[in-house]
């Protein structure tokens, strides 16, 4: 009877040390959760945007901006779409689906489609190559191109409303000058225009190797310059190596320039894996290398900034990994990374550009045989777990 006593005893005050090491644990395991580093956290929406009208098909995706009103916009290359996919299309038809989008598509926060438009016109050149949509503050719509040949085919940016009325023109086609020609781009890969100043910044791009600013309503030069704030030099410096120093140059393509609310300008060169910020006034500030062993297409691809007053997040597409880079803008290091690389909802192929709309939520494009648009939930801040969280997918309810 006593040895039943002390056995137990015994098992009680096991499952009462257990009971208070698990609880300890517990606790331990919510104050690291408390001190650990936290980073914006993102889960795809397999649901959006809703299926295009008309047996409608997106080729290969290459530019995505969110306006004042946060609709999404995009813009495409329909030429890229191959013939077994535009079938509706052929003459005469082959079968009953499908046929080309327009080149720009506008959607509502649900994903429903509520506007398309784009091509050639009267009074303007549209590009041979679409490359990069941007909204402004005004509502205008601002689009690129980087068509290459002997001469270079796309050297202009255009500017319409938001239905698609034709308003400016900078540059014309085949009449690049090279890297310091003020009036002339070279295959734009994307702008940003600063209300404050009413400047557009052209990251300019596939056959230039600079940043330029121009006035947005009227097309005046403002200023131009490279890498490091150097004037720009079109010589062909070879392939990148990522173990010799840094170029003095930007490579081709410069994929973005994007300005920041305290008046940093944050630039993408590409081919170089490297962000770079300058002032507005092109001064060099500072640069950060991102999965520096990348070769061919590079790892910086686009950039946006979080929705906080701060901006105390940026996020980096990079179209060769096929990730998402969620990086600390004052010291450009990296936290955590999401996607990966595939056809499903939340991987990626070749994903190319990025947007956010108010509240924090993301939109990307994906280029080459990517060909869609979508849409990752801003899910507020979380703890740091692991580097790279692949594609990010719903949690179970």
């Amino acid at each position: 009877m006593r040895r039943n006593y002390y056995i137990g005893a015994t098992f009680l005050i096991l499952f009462a040390t257990l009971a208070i090491g698990q609880a300890a644990l517990g606790r331990m395991a919510a104050a690291q959760a408390r001190t650990a580093v936290q980073a914006p956290k993102f889960e795809v929406d397999p649901l959006w945007p809703k299926p295009l009208p008309n047996n409608w098909m997106v080729g290969s995706s290459i530019g995505v901006s969110v306006d004042a009103q946060d609709h999404v916009w995009m813009i495409h290359r329909p030429d890229t779409l191959l013939a077994n996919e535009v079938a509706g299309a052929a003459k005469p038809p082959t079968a009953t689906c499908c046929a080309p989008a327009p080149p720009v598509l506008e959607f509502d926060q649900a994903g429903n489609l509520v506007g398309s438009w784009g091509g050639p016109g009267q009074g303007y050149e549209w590009p041979a190559s679409n490359h990069g949509i941007t909204v402004d503050y005004k509502g205008n719509v601002w689009i690129g191109g980087n068509q290459t040949g002997n001469p270079f085919v796309d050297n202009q940016i255009l500017k319409f409303t938001r239905d698609g009325k034709f308003l400016l023109q900078i540059g014309h086609s085949k009449m690049s000058q090279g890297s310091n020609d003020t009036a002339n781009l070279k295959g734009a890969a994307k702008l940003f225009i600063d209300k404050n100043a009413n400047e557009v910044y052209v990251a300019d791009g596939y056959g230039n190797k600079r940043v330029i600013v121009f006035d947005a309503d009227t097309g005046a030069y403002k200023r131009h310059w490279g890498a490091y704030g150097n004037k720009p030099d079109d010589t062909n410096f070879g392939a990148y190596n990522p173990d010799a120093p840094p170029l003095q140059q930007f490579r081709s393509p410069v994929h973005c320039a994007e300005l920041s609310n305290d008046g940093f300008l944050y630039v993408c060169d590409r081919p170089n894996d490297r962000i770079q910020v300058f002032t507005k006034d092109g001064k060099f500030v500072k640069e950060a290398f991102i999965a520096k062993r990348t070769l061919g297409d590079g790892s910086v691809w686009d950039i946006v900034f979080s929705k906080d007053a701060q901006q105390k997040y940026l996020y980096l597409a990079d179209g060769k990994n096929e990730k998402i880079y969620v990086i600390l803008r004052d010291t450009l290091e990296i936290l955590t990374s999401f996607g990966d690389g595939g056809r499903q909802p939340g991987q990626f192929f070749a994903v190319h550009s990025i947007a956010s709309d108010s509240r924090g939520n993301l939109y990307t494009t994906e280029t080459y045989e990517g060909k869609r648009l979508q849409k990752f939930v801003y899910k507020g801040l979380a703890p740091v777990t692991k580097m790279d969280q692949g594609a990010p997918w719903p949690a179970s309810k």
